[in-house]
């Protein structure tokens, strides 16, 4: 684009006398700390001062180990999903207060029927396992057993802290056909 005589004295009428202003910055000086991050520093100590002297919320402690599983041929990214609660949780069942073979048909029928209403994600609370004895946690070790060999199930995990955290699990089903 290129621009008339008419605009281009418009312009110098408009803005009037220019002249070069000649930079003279000033070099050196002592060189400038490196920066520090101070308030990292601040919420690092804040949380060892929380730990050596916070009361500490039993409740809040995990016991026993996360529970994952992944179908053979599907994507990890699919279980980091579900741990991160990607899908909506559609149905639960809670197993607490049954023997490991009422737990059993409980967890079949469940996946079936979750399955035949076309649900994609469900949760099946276990329990910890904190009264099982010297055996541990019987009904976790049971749920993850079935739903490995459960045909409909793409993958399960422990839920999050605030969903049951490791007494419960999130199910992926495989998609009705």
């Amino acid at each position: 684009m290129s621009i008339d005589d008419d605009d281009r004295d418009l312009f110098r009428s408009s803005v009037g006398a220019v002249r070069r202003i000649s930079a003279q910055r000033v070099q050196g000086g002592p060189p400038r700390p490196s920066p520090r991050p101070r308030q990292r520093e601040l919420d690092e100590a804040a949380v060892m001062d929380e730990l050596a002297h916070g009361p500490i919320d039993f409740e809040a402690i995990e016991t026993g180990e996360e529970l994952t599983w992944l179908k053979p041929g599907l994507h990890r990214r699919v279980l980091t999903r579900l741990r991160r609660g990607h899908w909506r949780v559609q149905d639960e069942i809670d197993l607490h207060q049954m023997n490991t073979e009422a737990a059993a048909g409980s967890i079949r029928a469940f996946i079936m029927a979750a399955h035949r209403d076309g649900l994609s994600c469900v949760k099946i609370i276990h329990g910890k396992g904190l009264r099982s004895g010297p055996d541990g946690p019987r009904l976790k070790r049971l749920t993850a057993r079935l739903l490995t060999r459960i045909e409909r199930v793409c993958a399960f995990a422990s839920a999050p802290r605030h969903d049951g955290g490791t007494g419960a699990v999130y199910v992926l089903l495989k998609a009705r056909s």
